[in-house]
């Protein structure tokens, strides 16, 4: 009888955990289930490029998974019991329970609008492929000189507001902040930051609690009205809801409590990985919800699942951040080098050279979901105990 390992998402987290687990265990001893509603991979992270008219290369699951055991099954998660360890799913064909021995969760996060007023009816998100294609047909219907604003200044806001203005110079973007442009960057950074948006043409709001949307303009807590034929709502991201309706033990915002394994701290069989995790990095910081997050946290949970049920030892590597890779279009990017626990350190990548290296990354993060394995090692390990005791930890002595 296999050991069943469903995982729930195939973003950057859950497709890199599944086909590592794939490498990491027997196939014969593992059935090893990705279900996601969509047969392609989504760069999340070029979602603002895909919103200013560029075209993205497909990445089908069906050539990333070609010849591994993992099986993509297409459907909707619609609901979970984790205490008699089911997943409902609902599928082109109706809906069905899959049952699971070792559950991965990788259902990640989409936009939070931050229960301001109008926000829902008024504004574009680029959280997803769906909302980044609606704004990205809105842009294009749009006439020379209108305003658009972005609302957010966190580094999907500024990644957004550069790529549209670079994109659509004949409009008029701003940006509106609740703090200062860029005010967790250092100095360097700031400088380079304000330069090339003062190249770009793009007004800056900064201290603008947006407080209301409207159909042509966008209200701040001061009072002030700031026109708006288009509003691209950032200011952060909410995790699905799925997780909060269980028993599982979550934050108050909906994150699963996990261990250092990305390991429930309810429910053993379950692990968390990526925006749906609320997991602690260095000095106990709560890792921010990021590509740069999710990817190592998926090699944790994939090698913690492994060794647990092959008998090896745990992972025991530290999840840090070394820098905010931020593009600024297509021609210019920022490299914020950061400390361990993601506070900014003063040196920083500008200009031409930054652009590239953020580039780089993103192809390797690509490259990282559809090459999960590369640098394991090519033996896979046995299960050393029966499926039956899945629920049950065992604990490799490091």
């Amino acid at each position: 009888m296999q050991h069943r390992i469903i995982v729930l998402g195939a973003g950057y987290t859950g497709a890199i955990a599944a086909g590592r687990l794939a490498k990491r265990l027997r196939r014969e001893d593992v059935a090893i289930t990705l279900v996601n509603a969509e047969p392609d991979f989504v760069e999340r992270v070029r979602m603002h490029q895909l919103a200013a008219g560029q075209d993205l290369r497909p990445r089908p699951f069906g050539e990333m998974f070609a010849g591994t055991a993992v099986e993509l099954k297409l459907a909707k998660v619609t609901g979970i019991d984790v205490d008699r360890r089911t997943v409902a799913v609902r599928a082109a064909d109706g809906t069905e329970e899959l049952a699971y021995d070792t559950l991965v969760y990788a259902l990640g996060s989409g936009w939070n609008d931050q229960g301001v007023p109008g926000t829902a009816e008024h504004a574009h998100e680029i959280a997803g492929r769906p909302g980044a294609l609606r704004l990205r047909e809105r842009l294009a219907g749009l006439d020379a000189g209108r305003p658009v604003v972005v609302v957010g200044g966190g580094l999907t806001g500024l990644e957004a507001a550069t790529e549209i203005a670079e994109a659509r110079p004949d409009l008029d973007v701003a940006l509106a902040a609740r703090g200062r442009l860029g005010d967790w960057l250092s100095p360097r950074g700031r400088r380079h930051l304000h330069k090339v948006f003062g190249r770009l043409g793009i007004t800056v709001h900064e201290h603008a609690a947006v407080t209301g949307v409207g159909g042509d303009s966008i209200a701040t807590a001061d009072g002030t009205s700031i026109p708006a034929a288009v509003t691209v709502w950032t200011t952060g991201f909410a995790v699905h809801p799925i997780a909060k309706a269980t028993t599982l033990q979550v934050t108050g915002t909906g994150q699963i409590m996990v261990d250092r394994t990305m390991r429930s701290l309810s429910h053993p069989d379950v692990y968390a990985v990526g925006d749906a995790a609320m997991a602690v990095g260095p000095a106990d910081k709560p890792l921010r919800m990021s590509c740069a997050s999710g990817t190592p946290m998926a090699w944790q949970a994939a090698d913690a699942i492994a060794a647990r049920l092959t008998g090896g030892k745990l992972p025991k590597v530290p999840l840090r951040y070394f820098n905010q890779c931020i593009s600024l279009g297509r021609k210019e990017g920022l490299i914020q080098y950061v400390t361990a626990d993601d506070r900014a350190v003063s040196a920083a990548l500008t200009g031409r050279l930054a652009a590239v290296y953020k580039e780089l990354v993103c192809k390797g993060a690509a490259w990282a979901v559809a090459n999960p394995t590369v640098g394991l090692p090519a033996r896979r390990r046995r299960i050393v105990r029966e499926p039956a005791q899945a629920g049950t930890a065992v604990e490799a002595s490091a």
